[in-house]
Protein backbone atom coordinates (compact mmCIF):
# COMPACT_ATOMS: atom_id res chain seq x y z
CA UNK A 1 0.00 0.00 0.00
CA UNK A 2 2.75 1.99 0.93
CA UNK A 3 4.67 1.47 -2.87
CA UNK A 4 1.04 2.39 -4.37
CA UNK A 5 0.94 5.84 -2.29
CA UNK A 6 5.05 6.49 -3.03
CA UNK A 7 4.32 6.16 -6.42
CA UNK A 8 1.04 8.11 -6.61
CA UNK A 9 2.61 11.43 -4.99
CA UNK A 10 5.93 11.43 -7.60
CA UNK A 11 3.66 10.81 -10.09
CA UNK A 12 0.87 14.25 -8.95
CA UNK A 13 5.01 16.04 -7.90
CA UNK A 14 5.80 15.24 -11.64
CA UNK A 15 2.03 16.73 -12.81
CA UNK A 16 2.40 19.73 -10.34
CA UNK A 17 6.25 20.37 -11.51
CA UNK A 18 5.11 20.57 -15.04
CA UNK A 19 1.62 22.52 -14.35
CA UNK A 20 3.51 25.31 -12.43
CA UNK A 21 6.10 25.96 -15.25
CA UNK A 22 3.38 26.05 -17.44
CA UNK A 23 1.35 28.53 -15.64
CA UNK A 24 4.54 30.99 -14.92
CA UNK A 25 4.34 31.43 -18.44
CA UNK A 26 0.45 32.77 -18.04
CA UNK A 27 1.40 36.09 -17.16
CA UNK A 28 -1.21 38.15 -19.10
CA UNK A 29 -4.53 39.99 -18.18
CA UNK A 30 -6.83 41.07 -20.59
CA UNK A 31 -11.23 41.75 -20.95
CA UNK A 32 -12.18 38.49 -22.80
CA UNK A 33 -14.56 38.35 -25.37
CA UNK A 34 -16.61 35.38 -24.23
CA UNK A 35 -18.90 33.25 -26.79
CA UNK A 36 -21.52 30.43 -25.23
CA UNK A 37 -23.12 28.72 -28.28
CA UNK A 38 -24.30 25.36 -29.66
CA UNK A 39 -27.78 23.49 -29.53
CA UNK A 40 -27.01 22.17 -25.90
CA UNK A 41 -28.65 23.91 -22.69
CA UNK A 42 -26.21 26.24 -20.22
CA UNK A 43 -25.41 28.95 -22.52
CA UNK A 44 -27.38 31.69 -20.34
CA UNK A 45 -26.54 29.78 -17.02
CA UNK A 46 -22.90 29.20 -17.48
CA UNK A 47 -22.85 33.29 -18.54
CA UNK A 48 -24.58 33.97 -15.89
CA UNK A 49 -22.27 32.08 -13.58
CA UNK A 50 -19.99 34.63 -14.34
CA UNK A 51 -21.80 37.42 -13.78
CA UNK A 52 -22.53 36.04 -10.07
CA UNK A 53 -18.78 35.47 -9.79
CA UNK A 54 -18.27 39.25 -10.88
CA UNK A 55 -20.61 40.28 -8.22
CA UNK A 56 -19.25 38.05 -5.74
CA UNK A 57 -15.61 39.83 -6.53
CA UNK A 58 -17.63 43.68 -6.55
CA UNK A 59 -16.81 43.80 -9.59
CA UNK A 60 -19.60 46.02 -11.41
CA UNK A 61 -21.14 44.51 -14.08
CA UNK A 62 -24.40 44.50 -16.76
CA UNK A 63 -26.65 42.29 -18.38
CA UNK A 64 -28.61 42.79 -21.57
CA UNK A 65 -31.38 40.72 -22.66
CA UNK A 66 -32.05 40.87 -26.64
CA UNK A 67 -34.69 38.19 -26.63
CA UNK A 68 -36.07 36.87 -23.35
CA UNK A 69 -38.46 39.75 -21.46
CA UNK A 70 -42.35 38.59 -21.50
CA UNK A 71 -41.22 36.04 -18.18
CA UNK A 72 -39.74 36.65 -15.24
CA UNK A 73 -36.70 34.95 -14.31
CA UNK A 74 -34.66 33.49 -11.32
CA UNK A 75 -31.40 35.04 -12.07
CA UNK A 76 -33.21 38.89 -12.62
CA UNK A 77 -35.27 38.65 -9.68
CA UNK A 78 -31.70 38.09 -7.69
CA UNK A 79 -30.40 40.71 -9.12
CA UNK A 80 -32.49 43.02 -9.32
CA UNK A 81 -33.69 42.70 -5.56
CA UNK A 82 -30.36 42.10 -4.10
CA UNK A 83 -27.11 43.12 -6.35
CA UNK A 84 -28.56 46.39 -8.40
CA UNK A 85 -25.69 48.35 -6.57
CA UNK A 86 -23.37 45.63 -8.62
CA UNK A 87 -25.09 44.78 -11.71
CA UNK A 88 -27.35 46.61 -13.93
CA UNK A 89 -29.83 44.41 -15.82
CA UNK A 90 -31.71 45.64 -18.96
CA UNK A 91 -34.46 43.08 -20.51
CA UNK A 92 -34.57 45.13 -23.61
CA UNK A 93 -36.47 41.95 -25.76
CA UNK A 94 -40.04 40.99 -26.07
CA UNK A 95 -40.21 37.26 -26.34
CA UNK A 96 -38.67 35.14 -29.10
CA UNK A 97 -39.01 36.15 -32.19
CA UNK A 98 -41.89 33.33 -33.01
CA UNK A 99 -43.86 34.59 -29.99
CA UNK A 100 -43.81 38.38 -31.59
CA UNK A 101 -44.59 37.58 -35.11
CA UNK A 102 -43.69 41.06 -35.78
CA UNK A 103 -40.26 41.19 -37.64
CA UNK A 104 -39.75 45.62 -37.66
CA UNK A 105 -40.43 45.25 -34.17
CA UNK A 106 -38.17 42.58 -33.29
CA UNK A 107 -35.49 44.53 -35.39
CA UNK A 108 -36.59 47.98 -33.54
CA UNK A 109 -35.92 46.22 -30.11
CA UNK A 110 -32.60 44.56 -30.87
CA UNK A 111 -31.14 47.84 -32.21
CA UNK A 112 -32.12 49.51 -29.02
CA UNK A 113 -30.36 46.15 -26.99
CA UNK A 114 -27.16 46.97 -29.27
CA UNK A 115 -27.25 50.47 -28.59
CA UNK A 116 -27.67 49.94 -24.84
CA UNK A 117 -25.06 47.30 -25.11
CA UNK A 118 -22.25 49.50 -26.14
CA UNK A 119 -23.20 52.33 -23.75
CA UNK A 120 -22.54 49.84 -20.77
CA UNK A 121 -19.56 48.34 -22.30
CA UNK A 122 -17.98 52.02 -22.98
CA UNK A 123 -18.56 52.40 -19.57
CA UNK A 124 -15.09 51.87 -17.80
CA UNK A 125 -16.13 51.42 -14.21
CA UNK A 126 -18.12 48.37 -15.59
CA UNK A 127 -16.04 45.24 -15.93
CA UNK A 128 -18.14 42.30 -17.16
CA UNK A 129 -21.43 42.91 -20.10
CA UNK A 130 -23.50 40.18 -20.36
CA UNK A 131 -25.32 40.28 -24.20
CA UNK A 132 -27.74 37.62 -23.45
CA UNK A 133 -28.84 36.06 -26.96
CA UNK A 134 -27.66 38.55 -28.83
CA UNK A 135 -26.51 35.46 -31.21
CA UNK A 136 -30.62 35.02 -32.27
CA UNK A 137 -30.63 38.97 -33.30
CA UNK A 138 -27.55 38.23 -35.07
CA UNK A 139 -29.12 35.28 -36.86
CA UNK A 140 -31.69 37.00 -38.14
CA UNK A 141 -29.50 39.91 -39.32
CA UNK A 142 -31.44 42.31 -36.43
CA UNK A 143 -27.97 43.20 -36.28
CA UNK A 144 -24.87 43.64 -38.79
CA UNK A 145 -22.41 41.36 -37.12
CA UNK A 146 -19.73 43.23 -38.93
CA UNK A 147 -20.98 46.36 -36.78
CA UNK A 148 -20.40 44.17 -33.62
CA UNK A 149 -17.16 42.97 -34.23
CA UNK A 150 -15.59 45.96 -35.33
CA UNK A 151 -17.08 47.45 -31.98
CA UNK A 152 -15.71 44.60 -29.75
CA UNK A 153 -12.37 45.11 -31.64
CA UNK A 154 -11.71 48.77 -31.69
CA UNK A 155 -13.73 50.27 -28.84
CA UNK A 156 -14.30 47.65 -26.12
CA UNK A 157 -11.99 49.20 -22.72
CA UNK A 158 -9.06 46.41 -22.48
CA UNK A 159 -10.19 44.99 -19.39
CA UNK A 160 -13.73 44.61 -19.84
CA UNK A 161 -14.72 40.98 -20.74
CA UNK A 162 -17.99 40.66 -23.15
CA UNK A 163 -20.16 37.68 -23.03
CA UNK A 164 -21.99 36.75 -25.75
CA UNK A 165 -24.81 33.69 -25.97
CA UNK A 166 -27.16 31.88 -28.19
CA UNK A 167 -27.13 29.50 -30.73
CA UNK A 168 -25.96 30.07 -34.05
CA UNK A 169 -22.93 32.32 -33.47
CA UNK A 170 -21.76 33.88 -36.28
CA UNK A 171 -18.11 32.75 -37.43
CA UNK A 172 -16.78 36.29 -37.46
CA UNK A 173 -17.63 36.10 -33.67
CA UNK A 174 -16.20 32.94 -32.87
CA UNK A 175 -12.98 34.01 -34.74
CA UNK A 176 -13.12 37.50 -32.85
CA UNK A 177 -13.60 35.55 -29.51
CA UNK A 178 -10.39 34.96 -26.65
CA UNK A 179 -12.84 31.89 -25.33
CA UNK A 180 -15.73 30.17 -27.45
CA UNK A 181 -17.55 27.12 -25.80
CA UNK A 182 -20.49 24.96 -27.81
CA UNK A 183 -22.70 23.30 -25.98
CA UNK A 184 -23.45 20.36 -27.05
CA UNK A 185 -26.65 18.67 -27.35
CA UNK A 186 -27.23 14.66 -25.91
CA UNK A 187 -30.29 14.66 -23.81
CA UNK A 188 -32.78 17.17 -22.83
CA UNK A 189 -36.38 16.17 -21.09
CA UNK A 190 -38.82 18.47 -23.68
CA UNK A 191 -38.07 15.16 -26.12
CA UNK A 192 -39.59 13.62 -22.93
CA UNK A 193 -42.80 15.80 -22.69
CA UNK A 194 -41.28 17.50 -19.50
CA UNK A 195 -41.69 21.54 -19.39
CA UNK A 196 -39.82 23.97 -18.70
CA UNK A 197 -39.19 24.33 -14.65
CA UNK A 198 -38.54 27.29 -12.12
CA UNK A 199 -34.69 26.98 -10.91
CA UNK A 200 -33.75 25.11 -14.66
CA UNK A 201 -34.81 27.20 -17.28
CA UNK A 202 -36.01 30.33 -15.24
Amino acid sequence: MSEDTDRHAQKMAKKKAARDKIMATKTEEKGLVIVHTGKGKGKSSSAFGMIFRAIAHGMPCAVVQFIKGGMGTGERDLIEQNFSDLCQFHTMGEGFTWETQDKSRDIEMAQAAWEKSKELIRDPNIRMVLLDEINIALRYDYIDIFEVVEFLTNEKPEMTHVILTGRNAKDELIELADLATEMELVKHPFRSGIKAQAGIEY
